[in-house]
């Protein structure tokens, strides 16, 4: 079997009324649960949100769309920080923890939860991309300064890439916006 995607929309992420207060936190699932933990929690009146987009996989003798989960084995619930809805989640079937220390969980910003929805309702261009964080080193990959490594910074909205020398402890700072550029 292999797996292609069809195209980059996406389907309506799964949204439930329920209890609108406290914030979202990320919920870790075992392997090909997410679905199912969200209909759990949705029954126990939690407000849950499982972004979801349309694969096309291919067998031998067919091909079927099939809507898979964005994030693989994560699904976000929206509730209060502690108590009793924190141990519902985590006593619910096919739940392994919060995501955060020693999973207590963290909360997640708003803003995050409502970019990926939006960027999904809308049906525009994605594709993947590693998570990068400023301040971690990274490589470049392509172009004329393919296999640079150095420490991602963001100047001014610029995603600039620090290459330093440390025996004489001098760096030098390069524009880096249109390089494709890896985690180390």
């Amino acid at each position: 079997m292999s797996t292609s995607h069809e195209s980059w929309s996406a389907s309506t992420p799964v949204l439930t009324a329920g209890i609108d207060q406290g914030h979202w936190y990320a919920v870790h699932t075992r392997a090909r649960h997410e679905k199912t933990v969200v209909q759990r929690l949705q029954e126990q009146g939690l407000t849950t949100f499982l972004p979801l987009v349309n694969e096309t996989h291919t067998w031998s003798d067919r091909k079927k769309a099939v809507e898979m989960p964005l994030f693989s084995c994560y699904v976000f619930v929206r509730m209060a920080p502690g108590g009793k809805e924190r141990l519902r989640v985590c006593s619910t079937d096919g739940v392994l923890q919060l995501v955060g220390p020693r999973g207590a969980g963290l909360a997640i910003p708003e803003e995050q939860i409502e970019a990926v929805r939006l960027l999904l309702a809308e049906q525009l261009p994605w594709s993947s991309h590693p998570f990068l964080k400023i301040g971690q080193r990274v490589r470049i990959r392509g172009g004329a300064m393919d296999g640079v490594e150095g420490i991602l910074l963001a100047r001014n909205g610029d995603r600039t890439l620090v290459v330093s020398v440390d025996v004489i402890q001098r760096s030098l700072a390069v524009r880096i916006e249109g390089y494709q550029i890896e985690p180390l």
